[in-house]
């Protein structure tokens, strides 16, 4: 597979930023606003977001992670069973406006599910969707996000990856195509 970096470490960073302000724009102190990031890859969005909005707003944002296992159309489809994750929402979303947060937005499903098991802990007052890409030409489903870091056109061959410095250490966002035969 041929790799092609399209976010690197700075535009990574710059790219975090603007997500923190537009966020801060919206939820201004974040009083009536919780960040919820869907396992496994969400959770990292929502922990360096939460990290860069608690520096800028000097006081604590809420946020929890939300296993979607269960809630997947194709849970019982696969051959190898899922292994759930942690779910963490130790907090009410109960008439709250609720970021739904995940790494990479494709065909919708992943959203579709999360949305599915969030309603599970409450009512929220409202739910929107950050996502660091998007990759808008493949959605089976009407999802659209309301916060984007970046959009990315990709073919379905294609994969994109968001990595993290804490865990492949280094930040940044790669497109992963197929080599062609020939």
């Amino acid at each position: 597979m041929e790799r092609q970096v399209i976010l690197n470490s700075k535009h990574f960073e710059l790219t975090l930023n603007r997500l923190c302000y537009q966020l801060i724009e919206t939820h201004n102190d974040f009083s009536n606003s919780v960040l919820i990031g869907l396992q496994p890859r969400g959770v990292n969005v929502v922990r360096r977001l939460k990290s860069k909005l608690e520096e800028i707003l000097g006081k604590e944002i809420v946020c929890g992670n939300l296993d979607i296992t269960f809630y997947r159309d194709d849970f019982r489809r696969r051959e190898v069973p899922l292994i759930p994750s942690a779910t963490n929402i130790d907090f009410v979303i109960e008439n709250k406006n609720v970021v739904l947060i995940d790494d990479v937005l494709y065909t919708g499903r992943t959203i579709r599910s999360g949305l599915d098991a969030l309603l599970a802990f409450g009512r929220p007052s409202k739910v929107e969707l950050l996502t660091m890409i998007d990759r808008r030409f493949k959605r089976d489903l009407p999802i659209q996000a309301d916060y984007v870091g970046k959009t990315v056109d990709t073919l379905i061959s294609e994969r994109v990856s968001v990595e993290w410095n804490e865990i492949e250490g280094e930040d940044k966002v790669v497109l992963f195509t197929p080599e062609a035969n020939g």
